[in-house]
């Protein structure tokens, strides 16, 4: 459950958009969207790979 503090004064669109920033950052929706199928394994595996091989590169070419 998420809890936004409202100050006094404080506008109601601007607690409304940290509630929105905080609940995009708990990734709740990308995890329910991801529970609706079924992923094998070895695609998560693959997928994993992937993606460190990508973070590789960039630092790669970040240092040289």
């Amino acid at each position: 459950m998420l809890i936004i503090p409202i100050k006094d004064g404080e506008n109601i669109d601007r607690a409304l958009k940290r509630y929105k920033r905080k609940f995009d950052k708990t990734g709740t929706v990308r995890q329910l969207r991801a529970r609706t199928a079924f992923i094998k394994p070895s695609v998560t595996n693959r997928m994993k790979i992937q993606k460190a091989a990508y973070i590789q590169n960039m630092k790669d070419s970040l240092e040289s």
